[in-house]
């Protein structure tokens, strides 16, 4: 290994230990199964526990099932012992990472999770260690070696570890019907969150805000409308206040090469007929998505249940400003 140059170690240890996760495919079996019943059927709290390298793999596995629909917390083995044990109650299920299965601290607490009767699933290279004997469930994350060159520092292992919680965590999201708007409610502050829960009401103009005028509105109420409001934009409407079609900036300049008395022109003689319009409640980027498609960047709102009746504008600006792109 001394003589070998960055890149061809590199190349090892990505090597090594990508065939550790797919020596890990292959031993998926009902065991893994057994544990994602158990744990989707858990009355009480998911604890997950390891010692040093295992622990932080621990920490987040029991992160990424928090944020998934699982909720799940870390317990630190060696804190345990000192009081920490207290947080645990019968309803629990324990996971268990450590990957000789016979880690000191772990197994000072499985005296106590056993004699609350709380189900303990293994996460172990260790099929006959101290911890796959008394655990329920078995999962079998052993590996031929470590990416490190003495095979001694955790490498391979940790990567199998960390990739096994992962199929935990995935698993129980597609059995939980976990959808996006789910994580969007428990990631608020990220900008995925924000995307996700973002909604069309939240960010269009409306009342006086929004461009309007109606059918029979001349030219220079119409240019005084658009240049007040500064959407490039304004709805028509008819009598009942009904949508019936736009005037754009475009609109403008093309009536006036058409018409050189464009100043006599009604609002319904200029206007595009069909505007585009979406619901109040759409998400956000679904109002993106919708303007992209069509190449606009204005869409007139209406209420849920009364198509044809505007209650707001949205404008591409709009969704930049707010993060939604």
């Amino acid at each position: 290994m001394a003589d070998k140059d960055p890149i061809s170690i590199a190349k090892r240890v990505l090597r090594i230990e990508s065939e550790a996760v797919r020596d890990l495919e292959r031993r998926i079996n009902k065991e893994f199964s057994r544990a994602v019943d158990v744990i989707y059927n858990c009355k009480g709290k998911v604890v997950i526990t390891g010692m040093g390298k295992s622990g932080l793999i621990g920490q987040k596995i029991a992160s990424t099932f928090s944020s998934t629909g699982t909720p799940a917390f870390f317990l630190h083995p060696a804190e345990g012992i000192h009081g920490d044990l207290g947080i645990l109650s019968r309803n629990d299920i324990v996971i268990a990472i450590s990957n000789s299965g016979e880690t000191e601290e772990v197994a000072k607490i499985i005296p106590i999770i056993k004699r609350l009767g709380i189900k303990l699933i293994a996460i172990t290279g260790s099929t006959k260690s101290t911890l796959a004997k008394v655990a329920d469930i078995i999962i079998d994350v052993g590996v031929k070696e470590e990416a490190c060159p003495l095979n001694l520092v955790p490498t391979a292992s940790t990567t199998a570890a960390l990739a096994l919680g992962d199929a935990l965590a995935v698993s129980l999201l597609d059995k939980r019907g976990f959808r996006e708007e789910d994580f969007a409610l428990i990631h608020p502050g990220g900008m995925l969150g924000r995307k996700l829960i973002l909604r069309v009401e939240d960010v269009m103009h409306a009342g006086d805000k929004m461009p309007i005028v109606k059918s029979d509105t001349g030219m220079k109420e119409i240019l005084i409308e658009m240049t007040s409001k500064r959407f490039g934009i304004t709805g028509v409407v008819n009598n009942k206040g009904e949508l019936i079609g736009v005037i754009t900036d475009g609109d403008l300049r093309r009536s006036l090469e058409m018409h050189p008395d464009i100043m006599k022109k009604k609002a319904s003689e200029i206007m595009t007929s069909g505007p585009k319009k979406i619901e109040k409640s759409a998400l956000a980027v679904k109002a993106l998505k919708f303007m992209e498609d069509y190449a606009i960047t204005c869409l007139f709102v209406y209420d849920n249940g009364k198509e044809h009746v505007p209650v707001g504008v949205l404008h591409l600006h709009d969704l930049l400003r707010v993060g939604a792109v």
